[in-house]
């Protein structure tokens, strides 16, 4: 296991995941293993991206195992969290994803961790976390 700087964890759980799938591993382990993280997991497994993930407690926070579907192209973080209204939310999928339907952008809100698909139809904007396609 490398030591990654905790400068932006999450950044570099996706970093992980993303070039795990490049290799062609079917799984992958990133840390620590926090609350938003895992449901981040949730929102990329009910797009299929991954096939799911296990939480491992190592006491030192836990990490994460995640069975890879390699669906992956490319994923990444969202930096800073920018904070959108739902009307917004097509600039940013101008911006992050390669086409319309194609992809998703994960984000936070008051109802929870969802894909921009499920806060349009809430409604609801929130903070940008990530994308995936």
């Amino acid at each position: 296991t490398r030591t990654m700087t905790q400068q932006n964890p999450i950044a570099d759980a996706m970093s992980a995941i993303k070039n795990a799938g490049d290799t062609g591993k079917l799984k992958v382990t990133v840390e620590p293993a926090s609350r938003l993280f895992g449901d981040m997991l949730k929102v990329m497994q009910e797009y299929g991206y991954i096939t799911g993930f296990e939480k491992i407690e190592d006491g030192r926070g836990g990490q994460y195992e995640v069975a890879l579907s390699g669906g992956i192209n490319k994923c990444g973080v969202i930096t800073p969290r920018f904070s959108v209204k739902v009307e917004d939310l097509e600039s940013w999928e101008i911006r992050y994803l390669p086409g319309k339907g194609f992809g998703i952008i994960i984000l936070t809100t008051s109802k929870g961790v969802m894909s921009h698909e499920q806060a349009r139809k809430l409604g609801i904007g929130g903070e940008l976390l990530a994308y995936v396609f």
